[in-house]
Parts: C-alpha cells; sequence; structure tokens
C-alpha cells in the first residue's frame, strides 16, 4: 500500500485547480510577472503537482525563518529544505510587490504562465546563517553557496500559488509522472511495498546488484528515480543519464523495477537534502527509500575535507523517520568479487579476499581518454550510451575565459589564440569578445549589475558552443568573483562533454593599460565622463584560482599563446 502524503494530503494544485485555470490564465493578462529562474521552475513544478507537499506556494518568511532553524514549517510539520522565491529591489519596486498582489509566474523556456502567486509578505534574509544552518558551512566551494552567493536575490517573496498548467517537457514525456501518475501506476501493479532509488549519476552494475538486493530483502519493488532538473555542475548531462538507464533497466528482472524521472533542482545539503528527498519519495508514493553514504554531498570543502561525514545522511533520515513514515534503507557500498563474479556488500567480503572497483573520477578519465571500462564494472549498453555522449578529448569542446583590465592585452591574445586553433583544425572556434555579445537594442553600461547581466550571456553562448564540440574563447574584463563563478558554473552544468573551462588571468598592471591606451578611454573614465570604470572607480577583484596568469609588459603575445594552445 502507498505511503499516506506527508502531511496527510497530496497537495496536486494542478488537479485542484483545473476548474479555473482558464479563468485564471485570463487573469494573467491584468498581471505582473516574474520570469522564474530555472531552479524556481524545477521547485514550482514540485509545488504545483504535490512533490512538495504540504507546501502550497513559496515559503513565506515565517514558514522559512523555522525551516532553516527547526527542519520543521511554522506548524510543526517536518521539513527540511528552504524552498523559496528570491527578487530583486527593482523587482519589487516594478512589479509592486506587495502583502495581496497577485504576481504571474512564467515558464523562461516559453514564457507561459503556469501560476499566479498572491503575495503574503516580501522578506531579507542572512545569506550567512542560510548557508551555515542549511549546508553546513558558509564556504563557496560549495556549489549552492556559491549559488546562493552569486545568483540568489536580496529578497524573498512568500505566498500559496494557484496553478494554471504544469510546465510542459518535450524530452522522455512518457517517464515522467506527477506524484498522483506514479502512486495510480503503483496501484495498478498492486505494488504495496515500492524502494526508492535516488541518483544523480550514470547507473552500473553495482547499482544494479544493490537496488536488486535491497527490493528482495524487504519483498518489494524498485522505483529509479533519477534527478532530471539542476544537479551539481560538471555532472553527466541528463539526456545520457536517461538513455543509460533505460538501458540498464532491461537488466532487472522482469516486473522488478521501474523508472521515472524527477525535475528537482537538488541542493546538495548533505543530510538536510536526504531528509527532504526521503519526503519527496513518500509523496510519490514509496514506502522505502535508500539512503547512499555521503548522501547528496558535493565533496570537498575549501580545505580538502568532505563537508559532511559520510553517515550523517543515514542519520538524520533515521532520527526522523517516524515522522517522515517512510523506512530508511541503507546503502550498501557493493565490491566487485573477480573470484565469484559478483558483486557483495563490503562488509560480507572475507578477509583477504580479492576485490576490484572503478572510482567516479577514474571513469570520467577513461570516458575523456578512451581508455578500455571491464565489463564486470558495466554494462556493453551503458558504456555505449556514455560514450556516444563523451567523445575523445580531441573531439571536445572547451572554454578558455580571458579576463582582465581593459586594454590589458586580452582581447590580442584571444584573437591570436583563434587564429592559433583555427590552424591546428580538428573543431571549430568562435570568439566572444565581451562587446559582440551585448544587444544592440539593450544598453547594458558599465554598473555591477549590468556588467553581470552581460557575463550571463556569455557563458549561456559560451557553454552552447562547447557542448557541440566548439573550441571557445571568451574575453570579458569580469572584474567581479562571483561573475567568474556564475561563467564557469554554467559551463560545467549546460557544457556536457565539452564542459572543460580554464580562467586566464591577463594581469598586466593597470599603469601599462591606461598609459598604452590610445583611444583615450581611461582619460574619459579620469574626467567622469565615464562612470563605473574598472580601474578608475571600480575595483578589479584578482583572481583567486586562475588556471593561467600572463602579463604582456613581461611575456610576448606569441610566447602567451604558445603556453595557452598546447
Amino acid at each position: 500500500m502507498a505511503s499516506t502524503p506527508h502531511g496527510g494530503i497530496l497537495k496536486d494544485l494542478v488537479s485542484r485547480d483545473e476548474p479555473i485555470s482558464g479563468q485564471l490564465k485570463d487573469e494573467t493578462a491584468k498581471l505582473k510577472d516574474i520570469v522564474l529562474t530555472e531552479r524556481q521552475l524545477c521547485d514550482l513544478e514540485l509545488i504545483i503537482n504535490g512533490g512538495f507537499s504540504p507546501l502550497e506556494g513559496f515559503m513565506n518568511e515565517a514558514d522559512y525563518t523555522s525551516v532553516v532553524d527547526t527542519l520543521r514549517l511554522s506548524d510543526g510539520t517536518l521539513f527540511a529544505m528552504p524552498v523559496t522565491l528570491d527578487v530583486s529591489s527593482a523587482d519589487i519596486e516594478h512589479l509592486s510587490i506587495v502583502p495581496g498582489a497577485r504576481i504571474t509566474l512564467r515558464d523562461p523556456r516559453d514564457d507561459e504562465a503556469l501560476a499566479i502567486i498572491t503575495v503574503d509578505d516580501v522578506y531579507t534574509y542572512d545569506r550567512v546563517k542560510e548557508s551555515i544552518l542549511v549546508f553546513g558551512a558558509d564556504d563557496p566551494a560549495h556549489p549552492s553557496v556559491a549559488y546562493l552567493r552569486n545568483r540568489v536575490k536580496p529578497f524573498y517573496v512568500g505566498g500559496k500559488v494557484q496553478a494554471i498548467q504544469a510546465p510542459s517537457h518535450f524530452d522522455y514525456v512518457a517517464l515522467r509522472y506527477t506524484p498522483a501518475e506514479l502512486r495510480a501506476h503503483f496501484k495498478k501493479l498492486a505494488w504495496r511495498r515500492v524502494v526508492a532509488f535516488q541518483t544523480r549519476n550514470p547507473m552500473h552494475r553495482a547499482h544494479r546488484e544493490l537496488t536488486v538486493r535491497a527490493a528482495r530483502q524487504h519483498q518489494a519493488n524498485v522505483l529509479i528515480h533519477p534527478v532530471v532538473g539542476l544537479t551539481k555542475p560538471g555532472d553527466v548531462d541528463h539526456y545520457t543519464r536517461v538513455r543509460v538507464y533505460e538501458a540498464i533497466m532491461a537488466k532487472y528482472p522482469n516486473g522488478m523495477g521501474h523508472l521515472a524521472l524527477l525535475p528537482l533542482a537538488m541542493r546538495m545539503a548533505g543530510p538536510r537534502e536526504a531528509v527532504w528527498h526521503a519526503i519527496i519519495r513518500k509523496n510519490f508514493g514509496a514506502t522505502h527509500f535508500i539512503v547512499g553514504r555521503d548522501h547528496a554531498g558535493p565533496g570537498k570543502n575549501s580545505q580538502g575535507k568532505d563537508f559532511y561525514g559520510p553517515y550523517d545522511a543515514q542519520e538524520l533520515v533515521e532520527k526522523y523517520k517516524d515522522e517522515i513514515e517512510i523506512e530508511m534503507v541503507p546503502f550498501q557500498q557493493m565490491t566487485y568479487l573477480p573470484s565469484t563474479d559478483e558483486y557483495q556488500p563490503v562488509d560480507e567480503i572475507p578477509a583477504g579476499a580479492q576485490t576490484l572497483d572503478i572510482s567516479g573520477t577514474e571513469l570520467r578519465r577513461r570516458l575523456k581518454s578512451g581508455a578500455h571500462i571491464p565489463d564486470w564494472f558495466s554494462y556493453e549498453a551503458v558504456v555505449t550510451r556514455l560514450r556516444e555522449s563523451y567523445p575523445p578529448r580531441n573531439k571536445q569542446g572547451f572554454v578558455l575565459c580571458l579576463t582582465g583590465f581593459y586594454n590589458s592585452g586580452k582581447n590580442i591574445i584571444a584573437k591570436a589564440l583563434q587564429v592559433a586553433l583555427n590552424e591546428q583544425g580538428g573543431r571549430s572556434v568562435s570568439l566572444l569578445l565581451g562587446e559582440t555579445v551585448r544587444d544592440d537594442n539593450v544598453k547594458l553600461g558599465f554598473t555591477p549589475d549590468e556588467r553581470h547581466e552581460n557575463l550571463q550571456r556569455i557563458s549561456f553562448v559560451a557553454g552552447e558552443l562547447a557542448r557541440a564540440g566548439a573550441a571557445v574563447i571568451a574575453s570579458p574584463i569580469a572584474p567581479e568573483e562571483r561573475s567568474r563563478a556564475l561563467v564557469k558554473d554554467t559551463v560545467l552544468q549546460n557544457g556536457g562533454a565539452g564542459g572543460n573551462f580554464f580562467l586566464i588571468h591577463v594581469a598586466t598592471p593597470l599603469e601599462h593599460c591606461e598609459s598604452t591606451d590610445r583611444k583615450g578611454i581611461y582619460a574619459q573614465a579620469r574626467r567622469g565622463e565615464i562612470r563605473g570604470f574598472v580601474g578608475v572607480d571600480t575595483e578589479y577583484e584578482v583572481p583567486k584560482k586562475a588556471d593561467l596568469v600572463v602579463d604582456v609588459t613581461t611575456q610576448s603575445i606569441p610566447s602567451i599563446v604558445h603556453s595557452e594552445s598546447n
């Protein structure tokens, strides 16, 4: 029997509001609107389909504060992750966002109206506090802390929503189930016990053995429920992963498993995220949930240590299991025994027995280099799907991002690199000078926000070109660390096999840049004719982790190009 939704009732707002969806859509013609970010879109989809039950909207200040401080909504219901709608002060003023206001929420992909939010409140928040309490540290090495610092706007808007329609999807439609649909599917098949498996990575033989073992131990069926929303920057893209999941489902005993996709924006919040994932799977009808070692962990912090302990997530889910009302299945680390050609849990391996394993890092190296991946580790069909998306390194795209003062020589270096890479051949080469990406119909100017907006454009274009296998050379001034981090994260997130990013600091001294400025741009800035000019009245933040540092006052352009193109 499927588990009861969290809070007692599945908050399927699309079904609830279907009788008035036409009326709501007509109302949007008179309302101002917010075009959602990719994360907000994922959150809204799971709010309105009931995946985030008992939420009926984005958290108001009382719920947000309570969740951050206590892992509970203000009414005491367990909920581990803040789900918020962030806006800027300009948004508040332009859209007249005040308590009682009704605002349309639109899909960023097609501008369709998805829902209307009735504003409860508009409030500020403490970024450092949220980072420490939710993610465990105010450390930008954590992808969600970096996201919070670099992308999240300074105000949150709380309020319940009314659903007009669910977001449209054109990929893997048959695998996309709402909680109500998946519950109905389980009921039709008479699946009374369902073990859910969360993943953001490709699956191999060890994962298959793990999930089959869990199902048999609990006399249950298996739900493979991978995330296809936002995951960790640099992860394998969801198109490739779903093809892998489809291939591996054929390896399960007939009728044991089912594949369904989850449009979740992960936060990589370790223990809190594990509780959140358990609540979500409960809403989708699962009765059991596999929690792995370092579940939803983002890797290493700035000191080179893991953000969370290996079993912190399991311990927190165990602590709240009675409230979640879903049984946790601890992830059993599986390893391969060549003597018997089988996988066994690590704690059941006889002392002295030979074992084999391939780490995630080693797998990525083999994919990029074309090295052999043995069939004891993965299935031939899975490896074939992965190789289709990960061509040899000399066929992969990449992004070179040159940053430095105006007239530092970065544009000259960029153009010279374009020539050198074209001479090498093998891939197309695209040059993105800062000014060439700007929309002539929009004045971007020199304010920090306008520069950041321009970097958003550059990062999107660069990531798409790199995904297609191009060599991309971008040459923005990019004076802020947050903007450079945005470019890197976007390329890693969207570049697929081309998500290879290299930051080059053209560290030519300001004095040289200004003294050789034949166009007199610095002079205009000194006279106050140009405001917000980097190096004059706007600071240039020196990159902390550049992959290469060059200087045209001590190196020739040919020597720099040679060092960068080899």
